[in-house]
């Protein structure tokens, strides 16, 4: 690594951290202090709320503190001259922009793989939380459509990946095939095992003279392949939300069925897609910075670039809100502004550097 490379790194990892620490500790300490007279009493419940709410609010101010620590270190920067030097050293804008670029790719990696793990749902533990509803998980008289078969649970217990006084429902040609009766099943091995199941079978041709039920017991049994409690338990909500790896093979699943996805698949574009459009931003933001400190104003600058980053991500918020309440398309809302900004980046970048 070069050693002007590394000291943009050091500098700009600087004010990266220092900006989200504050604003996690603005944010996490303003909400806490908000709530804390409705939150249970228990230390370790607090504690875990805290620990939730941090991780929540940081999808939201890991972004804008890339952003922010970028227009620091370039103000910064500036003011001592720096980039005058560099540049009298033989460096290019592309030596100095293009690590920036990398770390903030990888940073925003980062924060992508921690949405495909149980983390992304911190939203809803720290409400649950909040709510003094963290231990109670259940839902009553559940009724979905899965594959040929209709499904109702009575009770569905997430969590614990148990259901109480099931019914599987087995439908072909519009005919009701097959019936299962259980008290008890359990999720596991990416399938529903069944305890002491009931089967009714109707039979194929049916005959008034000798025609009849075909009924049997079974103490042991699995069906449902990849039903998963967590999607069950989701399409029952309103404020609806999915990891990365949950929301893929809820598409999938929720294809095979015919139903709508826009909803979840702008929850997965607004975690996958979205977080990425700073990397142009950063680039805007060099490019349109002067290197001289004579006529640079500082405040002018600061100002500037931290009211179009935030006006940018609200716009990105906006359209997250309007594509999950199914009011625009989610491929058109999120991933094509992502990509105009982008292209728009490209020919900024050919004028005024190449």
């Amino acid at each position: 690594m070069k050693i002007i490379t590394k000291y943009l790194l050091l500098k700009y990892l600087k004010y990266f951290f220092i900006i989200l620490i504050s604003l996690e500790l603005f944010f996490v300490g303003f909400d806490y202090l908000q709530n804390y007279k409705i939150l249970p009493e228990s230390a370790n419940l607090q504690l875990l709320y805290i620990l939730y709410n941090a991780f929540f609010i940081l999808t939201i101010t890991l972004p804008l503190s890339l952003l922010f620590g970028w227009v620091i270190t370039i103000a910064v920067m500036i003011k001592d001259n720096n980039i005058i030097s560099f540049y009298s050293l033989g460096v290019s804008k592309k030596d100095i922009i293009l690590p920036i670029i990398i770390l903030a790719f990888f940073i925003n990696s980062v924060l992508i793989i921690l949405q495909t793990t149980s983390l992304a749902y911190s939203a809803e533990v720290k409400n649950k939380i909040l709510n003094n509803k963290y231990f109670i998980n259940e839902k009553s008289n559940i009724l979905l459509k899965y594959n040929d078969n209709f499904v109702f649970f009575k009770k569905l217990f997430p969590l614990e990946k148990k259901a109480l006084d099931i019914r599987i429902f087995t439908i072909k040609n519009n005919q009701l095939i097959q019936t299962i009766i259980a008290k008890k099943a359990y999720y596991q091995n990416n399938k529903w095992y069944v305890i002491d199941a009931k089967i009714i079978k109707k039979p194929q041709n049916i005959f008034w003279e000798d025609s009849k039920l075909d009924i049997s017991y079974e103490k042991f049994l699995y069906t449902l392949d990849g039903f998963k409690p967590e999607i069950i338990n989701n399409v029952y909500k309103s404020k609806i939300q999915y990891s990365i790896t949950d929301a893929i093979y809820t598409i999938l699943l929720f294809k095979k069925q015919e139903l709508n996805t826009n909803k979840i698949e702008a929850i997965l574009y607004s975690k996958i897609f979205v977080p990425f459009f700073v990397l142009p931003i950063l680039i805007l933001i060099f490019l349109y910075s002067n290197i001289s400190s004579r006529f640079f104003h500082a405040g002018k600058f600061i100002s500037l670039w931290v009211f179009s980053s935030l006006f940018t991500w609200g716009i990105f918020f906006l359209l997250q809100k309007l594509s999950i309440g199914n009011i625009l398309n989610a491929k058109l809302s999120l991933i094509l502004p992502i990509v105009i900004l982008f292209i728009f980046t490209y020919f900024i970048y050919n004028k005024r550097i190449k």
